[in-house]
């Protein structure tokens, strides 16, 4: 049966009328809880709209005339802002997306596949204090990481915190979500090392720690905090450094046994001495004039000076060569930089450049090991990886502290028994381009099915990756949502959605990929 036209008129007007009276039921009832909203709101008919829109994308994929945009973009500078804005979008029943740095590999804080929407931008919302007696740091969630560790070392060069290595990556974001770096073989994931938070709720109250329960605290930790309200801020624990840490890179191609000493890797990098954190970069490379080839790329940080160093690498993995020539003595805030792939004459400052990260387009997934690559497999999969040509993995060693933890201790479950999680990595600078490297992407990750981790095959959610499920947040959102659900959270899964059903029945707080509520019975 055709449908008439004058039908599809009636329907699509009374669309028109729904969403305008949604959007002036959400302004009006902002105004009476905030005042005027010169600095907070904006929208699609104001100069500042594009600007903050596009000022924290970090993924040029979703920054096209083609991608879904808010209705308007929420910027608050404080806490009593958060929550208004909270309460106004329930009541108005207005999906809420929140951003905190932009690093979602898939744009999920700031697009929606919602037909309207609106965000809500953290970026002002960024104090940090260091108390070096107690050891604790409060960071706001609008923070960057690389804030973080500045205001560390400017507090004290004993101290750190064990986060990721990029340092433009948002503290609601990162820590929400399950955050690592080069410390977590001996202190652990960034939310091992949480003690306190801050969020709104759908009701739009501010909780601690106390205030929200043990439960939701759980949550929080590794679960996402976008499935769940509004993270205002984390209390961390800051944990000891050397004065004098040690990192090196040494490069292998082929031709000089690299597929011999990755393999050896395997075995070496989840078990040595917790202190060395030993990432693993495999890429295929073009070096003149000898053309195209695989370079396996061994970089490492490890706390403690070169001498200790050298001793353990020479024990334990002697195949790889470290040598004296290789090796470098720094601070742990030049660790930070060096990490992050500034040059070694940067200054500690680089890290309260927000935008100090380069931005094009890309596409990431992740896959879990829980059993060595054989030998010879390594080779098909370097012989795949030129044939596509393009994508390139970072496999990052776990084992330590980390391992030791109970899966259960947080909603992040890849503990003990994973050896590692690779990360397969493509960046492009050009548009046309995007059809063929995402074939590219999703072609060698099927490749890697019989090595990776599996029933299910696990992901990691800080790698957000919505080839692996999308929930449309329909009749079927607890089915939907436990297809990527299991990969992220594993065992976890069904605790995060109890919580979520006790805290927000009505799925205020979803997204893409959040946590759903219990299917009704």
């Amino acid at each position: 049966m055709e449908s008439h036209p004058h039908v599809l008129l009636v329907i699509f007007f009374f669309m028109l009328q729904s969403t305008y009276s949604q959007q002036t039921s959400f302004i009006s009832c902002l105004q009476a809880k905030i005042g005027p909203l010169t600095n907070i709101l904006h929208s699609p008919t104001t100069p500042s709209y594009i600007p903050t829109l596009q000022e924290y994308i970090k993924n040029s994929r979703f920054n096209k005339t083609t991608t879904p945009k808010p209705n308007y973009i929420v910027t608050p500078s404080k806490f009593a802002h958060v929550e208004a804005i909270v309460i106004c979008a329930n009541a108005s029943n207005i999906q809420t997306k929140i951003r905190s740095g932009g690093h979602d590999y898939e744009g999920i804080s700031y697009t929606s596949i919602e037909p309207n929407f609106i965000l809500l931008d953290m970026f002002n919302i960024r104090n940090i204090s260091i108390n070096v007696r107690a050891r604790l740091a409060y960071v706001q969630a609008g923070a960057q990481i690389g804030e973080l560790y500045y205001n560390i070392w400017k507090a004290s060069n004993k101290l750190a915190f064990p986060g990721g290595v990029c340092p433009t990556m948002g503290i609601g974001g990162h820590i929400s979500g399950g955050g690592y770096g080069a410390m977590l073989r001996k202190y652990g994931l960034s939310v091992d090392n949480v003690v306190d938070a801050e969020m709104v709720d759908v009701k739009g109250r501010i909780l601690d720690r106390k205030s929200m329960g043990e439960d939701l605290f759980w949550a929080i930790r590794g679960g996402g905090g976008a499935s769940f309200g509004v993270i205002l801020s984390y209390t961390v624990k800051l944990v000891d450094v050397p004065e004098i840490v040690t990192v090196f890179r040494v490069e292998k191609v082929l031709e000089e046994n690299a597929t011999d000493i990755v393999n050896r890797w395997q075995y070496v990098a989840p078990v040595i001495d917790n202190r060395l954190f030993i990432r693993l970069l495999i890429q295929p490379v073009t070096i003149k004039p000898y053309g195209k080839m695989i370079r396996a790329s061994f970089i490492a940080m490890f706390l403690g000076n070169s001498q200790e160093l050298l001793g353990v690498t020479n024990k334990e993995f002697p195949e790889l060569g470290v040598n004296k020539n290789d090796v470098r003595e720094m601070s742990w805030i030049d660790s930070v930089l060096y990490l992050a792939n500034f040059d070694n004459k940067t200054k500690p400052e680089i890290l309260l450049n927000r935008h100090s990260d380069t931005v094009g387009f890309l596409k990431r997934k992740s896959d879990y090991f829980q059993t060595p690559v054989p030998k010879p497999s390594l080779a098909l999969i370097f012989k795949k990886m030129m044939e596509l040509g393009k994508v390139g993995f970072v496999w990052n060693p776990y084992g330590g502290i980390m391992a030791q933890i109970p899966s259960s201790a947080t909603p992040f479950p890849h503990r003990a028994g994973f050896l590692w999680k690779m990360q397969y990595a493509v960046n492009w600078k050009d548009a046309e381009m995007e059809k063929d490297y995402l074939n590219q992407m999703r072609s060698l990750y099927d490749f890697m099915t019989p090595y990776a981790s599996y029933s299910p095959r696990g992901a990691f959610l800080n790698y957000r990756d919505i080839d692996i499920g999308v929930n449309h947040n329909g009749a079927n959102s607890y089915d939907e949502g436990k297809v990527y659900g299991e990969k992220y959270f594993l065992g976890n899964f069904d605790r995060l959605v109890q919580i979520k059903t006790v805290v927000d029945p009505q799925n205020f707080f979803r997204n893409e990929q959040s946590i759903p509520t219990s299917p009704a019975r």
